[in-house]
């Protein structure tokens, strides 16, 4: 019986186990949005990502992405793991020479590009996905959000709007004051939070702040999902595009490139590498940049 091949890799991360996991099916042509669902659920990742076939040589890949409750149109830590899983299946081949690859990957809403840089010394890869131009969506009252995260207005950093930004996927952007409030945040009522989001404009709610978890990142951050997507993303790289658009546009940095940091909390540390391109007013791109680990190899049964 033919299987189609598939991957777990480990994104934003140089070890094992750590950053974000990602399914990744290669060859996933015959599959139909139908089965994709619920191979998305039967992995049970925050996303499973699907590439369809490509000629040898080729810099162009089909590429879907789903969670286990819905597909969805963009998402950072899949694309890292995308790239990562081609890289190790020899569908991309780096040159000798040290030269960066560049990439296509057709998505649900069309084309991204993606810069493959060669290891580092003992490192892998490094990923750089160029994101969509930032879209501000809506600004939410707080009085409507916080309560749904356990929190209280001074938890929010003061004079912080509370809005929408996409750069691929839409995500509510929460800028708290300090570590301890996005600690303590937690979705403290899953039913109120899947209904206002139905009612909003915005995929999930990234919650972040200011200095990372450690004395090399900027930033701070924690993603969470609604059943049956995942409670909690350990690394989140549309969002953290979002979250470099907001802190950019809003005024919030400095520099234009930073480290954003994730996961560390729940034993899954990982850092997003961004670089910002364009005025405060007018963004131009954001691109998040990583690498990630093949952690396990296997088949698919082919009469799925």
């Amino acid at each position: 019986m033919s299987q189609l091949p598939f991957l777990l890799v480990d994104a934003f991360t140089t070890e094992p186990l750590r950053g974000n996991p990602c399914a990744v099916v290669l060859d996933a042509d015959a599959l139909t949005p139908a089965i994709r669902q619920r191979l998305a659920r039967e992995f049970n990742q925050s996303e499973t990502a699907f590439v369809d076939r490509a000629a040898p040589g080729s810099t162009e890949f089909t590429v879907r992405f789903f969670t286990p409750a819905e597909e969805i149109p963009l998402a950072g830590h899949p694309t890292i793991a995308t790239v990562t899983a081609l890289l190790h299946a020899g569908r991309v081949q780096l040159p000798a020479s040290g030269a960066p690859v560049v990439l296509t990957l057709h998505l649900l809403h069309g084309p991204i590009r993606v810069d493959v840089l060669p290891a580092a010394g003992n490192e892998p890869p490094l990923v750089w996905m160029t994101q969509r131009r930032p879209v501000f969506g809506a600004v939410h009252a707080p009085a409507d959000v916080l309560p749904l995260f356990g929190l209280a207005p001074d938890d929010l950093l003061p004079g912080a709007p509370i809005q929408t930004v996409s750069t691929g996927t839409p995500q509510l952007m929460l800028l708290l004051r300090d570590h301890a409030a996005l600690r303590r945040a937690h979705v403290a009522d899953a039913a109120a939070l899947g209904r206002y989001r139905a009612g909003s404009d915005f995929f999930s709610p990234h919650l972040f702040c200011l200095g990372g978890a450690t004395a090399a990142g900027n930033t701070f951050a924690r993603h969470f999902g609604t059943p049956p997507d995942v409670s909690e993303d350990p690394v989140t790289g549309s969002a953290t595009g979002g979250m470099a658009a907001y802190l950019w546009h809003h005024g919030y940095l400095d520099s234009p490139t930073f480290n954003a940091e994730q996961g560390h909390d729940m034993g899954r540390a990982g850092t997003v590498q961004v670089r910002i391109s364009g005025p405060r007013e007018a963004i131009e791109s954001v691109q998040i940049g990583g690498t990630g680990v093949v952690v396990l190899e296997g088949g698919l049964r082919g009469d799925l």
